[in-house]
């Protein structure tokens, strides 16, 4: 009897390391198979085109969960003035993080005489900058002034050449002419003005999603506008 309870326990221990075996193997197909880890899919907030504030950050919010991002550049700076007190900006992030989001506060620089306001340590997942009319001296001079911010950088821009390296470096590749430069090490754009149709629209989605390391959408007014 003793015996037989011994093989017992042996088969078990057998059939949970296969078990163990089966589950990780199978981790690590579907880790391998979908590209590792999630990629940034970024609906990106502009205040020009339709305000976003703690009145309508909900809705944005919802929206961009049921329609598949999982980050959004919220822009909170635009050509030197600061849009919203330090409050405010935490709350959204915990509001953010309460949805599943990411946010990354988006700064929109125009001159050499706007600075990167200190934001820092608000609850933010990072700080992105949208400065491509200025020099490159001036945008990586920008760039170092994020260090404290101990976050990650990511830079919009529409040099699709950009030497910058943020953590995420951003190119503005909107309408099916830019899928050219389109290429993994940096994100694609999918703009909602350069698209024709829903279709259209998914398809340069999916193009920008598969051939680069994520997608950035703008933006969020005008998927609202187009009916996406």
């Amino acid at each position: 009897m003793r015996r037989r309870g011994k093989k017992g326990a042996q088969r078990t221990a057998l059939y949970i390391a296969v078990a163990v075996f089966l589950a990780a193997l199978v981790g690590f197909v579907l880790f391998e198979t979908q590209g590792g880890p999630a990629k940034p899919v970024i609906l990106y907030v502009n205040q020009g085109n339709g305000v976003v504030n703690g009145s309508n950050l909900g809705a944005m919010l919802s929206f961009a969960s049921s329609h598949g991002f999982n980050t959004v550049f919220f822009q909170v700076y635009r050509e030197g003035v600061l849009l919203f007190t330090g409050n405010d900006l935490s709350s959204f992030a915990n509001q953010s993080h309460a949805q599943g989001l990411k946010i990354f506060f988006a700064l929109y620089l125009t001159n050499s005489s706007q600075s990167v306001p200190s934001i820092f340590g608000l609850g933010e997942d990072g700080i992105s900058l949208d400065m491509s009319t200025l020099s490159l001296a001036e945008q990586e001079s920008l760039l170092s002034d994020l260090a404290p911010c101990h976050c990650q950088t990511a830079v919009t821009t529409t040099d699709m050449n950009s030497s910058l390296k943020p953590d995420l470096l951003i190119l503005e590749t909107y309408g099916v002419a830019s899928q050219q430069y389109i290429r993994h090490g940096t994100i694609a754009s999918v703009g909602v003005f350069a698209t024709s149709s829903l279709s259209d629209y998914q398809s340069q989605f999916q193009y920008a999603l598969s051939n680069s390391d994520g997608v950035m959408v703008f933006d969020y007014a005008g998927l609202q506008r187009s009916g996406y």
